[in-house]
């Protein structure tokens, strides 16, 4: 079976300006990711790895270069048109979960839905599937205060993949559980990955953590310096 790229980045730069000062991330950065891949990414603080992840969800935008993502370059698109892309396309999960403290886990799940043509009936469904998928659906109604880390984390897993997208980017989402709830969390990224054949980019400083992708990447000031052996 040929492997199918999803993520193309073509000699993609990416600068900050501070006052008087430049700050470069990216310095013509050229990449592929496969689809179906599961991908961590490691790297010292400042190396990128967020801002990688940022313009892969077309979040934050490169300074010049392509960002391509399933045949589809983003880097050029509009707001609005971004934020449609996402919410159709791009999963994310965060370190500190991002969830609303004042709705329900099910109200949470369903927020990317709100950005869709779907019905109340339809969205319903799909948060239902998503909460069983992680195996929450007994929290459906409880708000993340009445939840555990773990348990608003699997929240969070849900909301990312409610509308079933192919690409799921998470940002260390172990870096604040204890290390019982975080391989239970990172055997659901590749239960997701194996199953549901999703493509997971993966930042993390933990090497634990690590070992459960497929692959590893090292960035290092913005470039990816070394690959772990597989």
């Amino acid at each position: 079976m040929t492997e199918k790229t999803l993520i193309e980045l073509d000699h993609v730069t990416k600068r900050y300006t501070r006052g008087r000062d430049t700050i470069e991330i990216f310095d013509e950065l050229t990449m592929g990711i496969e689809e179906g891949a599961f991908l961590a990414i490691m790297g010292p603080s400042g190396s990128g790895k967020t801002t990688l992840l940022n313009i892969l969800g077309g979040i934050d935008s490169p300074t010049s270069g392509s960002v391509t993502v399933g045949g589809q370059r983003i880097d050029n698109m509009s707001e609005g048109a971004l934020s449609k892309w996402r919410a159709a396309n791009v999963g994310f999960i965060f370190q500190f979960y991002n969830l609303m403290p004042m709705l329900t886990a099910a109200q949470n799940v369903e927020l990317p839905l709100l950005l869709t043509d779907l019905g109340r009936s339809r969205r319903a469904e799909h948060v239902k599937t998503a909460l069983n998928v992680v195996g929450i659906a007994d929290r459906a109604k409880h708000k993340p205060s009445e939840l555990s880390g773990g348990q608003q984390q699997r929240v969070a897993i849900a909301r990312a993949i409610v509308s079933d997208p192919k690409l799921m980017l998470a940002d260390e989402p172990t870096g604040d559980l204890d290390r019982t709830t975080a391989v239970e969390i990172l055997e659901m990224l590749q239960l997701l990955n194996k199953e549901f054949g999703k493509t997971i980019i993966m930042v993390t400083h933990d090497p634990e953590a690590a070992r459960f992708a497929s692959r590893t990447l090292h960035l290092d000031k913005g470039h990816f310096v070394q690959e772990a052996a597989e």
